[in-house]
C-alpha cells in the first residue's frame, strides 16, 4: 500500500512539521512519501504530481491558508485516481468534522486532532480488516454511505513520537527553508479567539531528546529555526535550559519564539541581556489589544505594563528582534478604541508590528458567540470578520489601508529615520500618520500596481507635498538620508531634481580628503583618498541640522547603530543595508541645533564587513574650518 503525505504551504520556504511527525510515526511499518506544494502552484501541476506518485492512499493536511486550495486539488485527483483513498487531517477539518465531510464527498476519512497514532492505526485498517469503528479519531463513511464520527483519541506521550527532524531528504534544503519545531503542545491560556485554548495544559517533549534534535537541525546547516509552541516561556526553567543551549551552540542559526512578555521574569530578561548572541534569537508576542474590557471579554490576561516592561528591556538590550501583534476587529474595541491600542503598541517601536483582523476560526468560543457581538464574517477559510456591532464594514476598509503602508513603510524599515520624523513632529500619531497615508495610496490607485524601492520615497514625497508640515525640508532631507542607507553600493540614480552640483560635491570630498579629523575618527581612520571617495560616497547638502532632527549625540561617535533590522532569511525583500552607522560630528561651536542652517552628509559605502554604509554628518562651518 503507498501511501503518500501532501500539504499547500503558504510559501516555498516553509516546511510542514506535522507530514513529519505523521512520517516518522508510521514508519518503517507503512513507507510513506511527502508532497510539500504551495497554494501558488497551479492545481494541474500539484495533481499531475500526486498522479504520476500512483498512491493507494494521499493525506492532506488542512488550514485555513490551503483549505480552498487543497478542495480543488482533491476534486480534480478524484476524477483521475477514482480508486484512491483520500484522508484529510489538520486544525482545519478537526472541527465541524461532519460539515466537511458532506461538503466533500471525494474524501473518505477525517482525522481529528492529533493524528500520528490515529493514521497508524487506520492505515493497518486499511491493509487489513477495515474496521474504521475501532480506530478513535476519525470520521469516515459506512457501507450505506453514512457519515460516522468516532470518539477522540486521548492525548499521546509525547516522547513516543520519533523524531521528525532526521529525514535524509530534508538535509540538502535545510539552510533554504524554515524549519518548524516543537517543544511541547498546548496552550495554558483560553483566548477564545484562539484554536491553542481548546487544549487544556501543556505536554513537553524531554530535554535531552529536544537538545539532541536541535542540535542536529544547526550541525546539519539550518539557517532559520521557528519555534511552534504557542507560549515559550510559560515553563522558566525549561525555556531557560533551551536558550542556554542555543547560545552555546547556535552556530549561526536564527530562533524564533512565541512569547508571553507580561509573565517574561526580570531574571531571564537579564540573562538574554547579558549572554545572548546579537540577531540570533527573535520574539513574536501576541499583544492583539491594550483595551481592558476587550482582554476581559475574550478570557485574555494581560498586564500591559508587565508587557511593557519586558519589551522595553528586550528592546534596550540590542539583542534581540520582537515582533508584536494586533487584532482589529476584537469584542467592544471600535474604530477610536482600536487607534489607542496601536499608538500604544506602536510607542514600544518594536522592529515589526503585524495588524491582521480577527478571524472567526471553526471551534473557538468567538465562533460560537459570534451573533451576540454581532459579527458578519466570511462563508469560506480564512472566516475573516467583515464587520461587527461596534466596527462597520467601512472602518475596516480603513484600516486594510493602514495595514498596507505599515507593512511597506515601517516593517520593511525602509525609510525608519523619515518615519520617526513625521510621526513624532507632524502627525498627531503613528496611526493618524499610518491612515491618512494608506487614504491617499488608495485613492491613487497604488495597490493596484506593484513598486520597487524608489517608487516608496516618490509616492511619500507626493503625500507629503499635499499636506501642510511643520518642516518640509527636514522631512524632504531625511527621506535623502534613508534612500542612501537603503543601499550596499553607492547608488546610480536619485529620485529628487534639485541634485547638489558636481562641482561643489567635488570640493566637498576634496575637503574631507584633506582633512579627514574635521568628520572625526571614524572617517579618519578609513584612510580614503579623494579619488577612493569619488568611488564610494555620495554627497548631500541639507538645509538644516540633521545631528539634531535626528536626535544624534552631541559629541563625535555617539550616533545611532541600529542592529534591529538584519536580513529576515524568510523575507529576501528586505536588503542587508537598511540601516547605517550614523556619526554625527560636533560643530566648532554648538551642540546641534534648530537654528543652524545647513549640514553636510557624506555616506560612504563598502566598508563595512556588514554591507551598511556608514553615513556622516558635518555643519559646513566645521568641514571648510
Amino acid at each position: 500500500m503507498k501511501v503518500v503525505l501532501a500539504t499547500l504551504n503558504a510559501k516555498y520556504i516553509h516546511t510542514s512539521l506535522a507530514l513529519r511527525c505523521l512520517k516518522a510515526h508510521c514508519e518503517p511499518e507503512f513507507p510513506i512519501e511527502l508532497a510539500e506544494f504551495t497554494i501558488k502552484d497551479p492545481v494541474m501541476n500539484i495533481v499531475s504530481d500526486l498522479y504520476q506518485r500512483k498512491p493507494d492512499v494521499i493525506g492532506f493536511s488542512c488550514y485555513i491558508w490551503n483549505i480552498e486550495e487543497t478542495i480543488k486539488v482533491i476534486s480534480m485527483l478524484r476524477k483521475v485516481l477514482p480508486e484512491v483513498k483520500v484522508v484529510l487531517g489538520g486544525p482545519e477539518v478537526s472541527y465541524d468534522t461532519t460539515y466537511w465531510m458532506e461538503r466533500l464527498p471525494d474524501v473518505d476519512f477525517i482525522i481529528v486532532g492529533e493524528g500520528e497514532e490515529t493514521l497508524l492505526h487506520l492505515l493497518r485498517e486499511m491493509s487489513t480488516d477495515r474496521k474504521y469503528h475501532f480506530v478513535f479519531g476519525v470520521a469516515y463513511r459506512n457501507k450505506a454511505g453514512e457519515i460516522l464520527v468516532n470518539p477522540p483519541r486521548p492525548k499521546l506521550d509525547l516522547n513516543q513520537i520519533p523524531s521528525p527532524y532526521r529525514f535524509a531528504e530534508d538535509l540538502p534544503d535545510l539552510g533554504r527553508r524554515v524549519v518548524y519545531f516543537e517543544t511541547s503542545r498546548g496552550c495554558p491560556f483560553s483566548c477564545q479567539f484562539c484554536l491553542s485554548s481548546i487544549e487544556v495544559g501543556v505536554r513537553y517533549f524531554d530535554m535531552e531528546r529536544t537538545k539532541s534534535d536541535l542540535l542536529y537541525l544547526i550541525n546539519n546547516g539550518a539557517k532559520l529555526i521557528k519555534f511552534v509552541d504557542r507560549t515559550f516561556n510559560i515553563k522558566r526553567d525549561y525555556a531557560m535550559e533551551i536558550f542556554q543551549f542555543l547560545i552555546d551552540n547556535h552556530n549561526g542559526c536564527v530562533f524564533q519564539f512565541e512569547i508571553t512578555a507580561d509573565i517574561m521574569r526580570p531574571e531571564v530578561l537579564d540573562f538574554l541581556a547579558e549572554h545572548a548572541p546579537p540577531g540570533i534569537f527573535r520574539f513574536e508576542i501576541g499583544v492583539q489589544s491594550t483595551n481592558d474590557p476587550t482582554n476581559e471579554l475574550v478570557k485574555r490576561r494581560q498586564n500591559f505594563a508587565k508587557l511593557t516592561r519586558t519589551v522595553t528591556k528586550v528592546k534596550n538590550s540590542g539583542k534581540i528582534d520582537q515582533h508584536l501583534d494586533l487584532i482589529a476587529g476584537l469584542p467592544l474595541e471600535d474604530y477610536e478604541i482600536f487607534r489607542t491600542t496601536f499608538n500604544d503598541v506602536f510607542a514600544l517601536r518594536p522592529e515589526e508590528i503585524q495588524l491582521g483582523f480577527l478571524k472567526l476560526l471553526r471551534g473557538t468560543g468567538l465562533r460560537i458567540d459570534a451573533a451576540k457581538y454581532g459579527y458578519v464574517y466570511m462563508d469560506h477559510a480564512p472566516y475573516e470578520m467583515l464587520s461587527n456591532d461596534m466596527l462597520p464594514f467601512d472602518d475596516v476598509v480603513r484600516l486594510k489601508r493602514l495595514e498596507d503602508v505599515l507593512e511597506k513603510y515601517w516593517n520593511s524599515h525602509r525609510l525608519d529615520t523619515t518615519m520617526e520624523h513625521l510621526m513624532e513632529r507632524e502627525f498627531g500619531s503613528p496611526f493618524d500618520f499610518f491612515q491618512a497615508f494608506g487614504d491617499y495610496w488608495e485613492g491613487q490607485g497604488w495597490q493596484k500596481i506593484g513598486h520597487q524601492l524608489e517608487d516608496l520615497f516618490v509616492r511619500l514625497s507626493s503625500f507629503l507635498e499635499g499636506r501642510e508640515l511643520k518642516h518640509p525640508e527636514v522631512a524632504q532631507g531625511l527621506m535623502r538620508l534613508d534612500y542612501f542607507m537603503n543601499h550596499k553600493y553607492k547608488p546610480r540614480k536619485i529620485w529628487w531634481q534639485d541634485v547638489i552640483d558636481k562641482d561643489e560635491a567635488a570640493r566637498i570630498l576634496r575637503a574631507a580628503a584633506e582633512h579627514p579629523e574635521r568628520l572625526g575618527s571614524v572617517f579618519a581612520e578609513l584612510g580614503l583618498n579623494e579619488r577612493e571617495l569619488h568611488k564610494h560616497a555620495v554627497v548631500e547638502r541639507m538645509p538644516f541640522d540633521v545631528a539634531y532632527w535626528m536626535n544624534v549625540g552631541q559629541t563625535e561617535g555617539q550616533g545611532s547603530v541600529d542592529d534591529g533590522n538584519s536580513n529576515d532569511p524568510s523575507n529576501p525583500d528586505i536588503q542587508a543595508a537598511s540601516t547605517a552607522v550614523i556619526t554625527s560630528v560636533q560643530t566648532l561651536d554648538a551642540a546641534p541645533s534648530a537654528d543652524i542652517e545647513s549640514s553636510i552628509v557624506i555616506v560612504v559605502y563598502q566598508q563595512q564587513d556588514n554591507g551598511r554604509p556608514l553615513v556622516f554628518v558635518v555643519s559646513e562651518k566645521m568641514l571648510y574650518a
